[in-house]
């Protein structure tokens, strides 16, 4: 099990109504995306961060490494917003020319790449307050009451046992090859990566086809049956959720 299904489980906001979680990360991440509002972006990323750490329970140095994940993907992104191609240099904070342009950065630029940044990780914190604090079974369970097709919610299931899968079965097969200096050095490391794509891509298949089969001896007909955990909804969450929203709202319009 993987360390983010685990807090998933046993975290302290694993009573809370998933509804509720629910809400508050999509409203939340709705207004971060809304308002293109740097305040507004840092104030959910500070805000998702503090529900996180301190009332979910979850520990800071892995919240930091799960983050750390889409800031590298970010900083790659942001870079050639904040880079800038023009004929003019004078409009430049630093460049170098090349030819008859000038290549480098602009105050607007560094703008507009800061306030992607943020808003994007901000957005990121929404996701990962629902993926640490809610199971993905209670999550399914919630869109199937929202009366989505049955097929993408089974397709949303199964999809997501097989990373599961895979994850593992790549470790493993990874695992028995370091142990026989498969990645000794760089040719062999080349090599054996080949191997273990073109070995994982079997075994996932034939994963499947006994997992269908597996499903079919069980009088499968297309839609898994769970017995779902009954939740009370709170007023005093919906009402904290309201005003936590409102006022990312109210800074997200004063900030315009």
């Amino acid at each position: 099990m993987f360390k983010i299904d685990q807090y998933a489980y046993t975290n302290r906001l694993s009573a809370v109504h998933p509804a509720e979680k629910m809400m508050m990360a999509g409203l939340t991440m709705l207004i971060c995306l809304i308002f293109a509002s740097p305040p507004v972006s840092l104030l959910v990323l500070l805000i998702m961060t503090a529900v996180i750490i301190i009332f979910a329970g979850i520990p800071g140095y892995f919240l930091g490494k799960l983050l750390v994940v889409p800031m590298l993907f970010l900083v790659v992104g942001v870079v050639t917003v904040a880079v800038t191609v023009t004929g003019d240099s004078g409009l430049l904070l630093w460049g170098v020319s090349l030819g008859g342009l000038a290549v480098g950065v602009t105050s607007d630029g560094l703008y507009k790449a800061g306030e992607l940044f943020l808003r994007s990780l901000g957005a990121v914190s929404c996701l990962y307050f629902l993926a640490l604090t809610t199971p993905m079974t209670e999550i399914l369970s919630l869109l199937g009451k929202l009366k989505l097709p049955p097929l993408l919610i089974e397709l949303m299931s199964i999809t997501y046992r097989f990373i599961f899968v895979l994850l593992e079965t790549a470790d493993r097969i990874y695992i028995s090859q370091a142990s026989r200096w498969g990645y000794a050095t760089w040719k062999s490391s080349y090599f054996s990566l080949g191997q273990l794509l073109s070995n994982l891509f079997s075994k996932s298949l034939y994963s499947s086809r006994m997992l269908y089969m597996t499903l079919s001896s069980r009088c499968y007909q297309g839609q898994l049956r769970v017995l779902d955990k009954k939740y009370c909804l709170s007023r005093r969450n919906l009402c904290l959720i309201a005003a936590l929203d409102m006022m990312l709202a109210v800074v997200g319009l004063l900030a315009r």
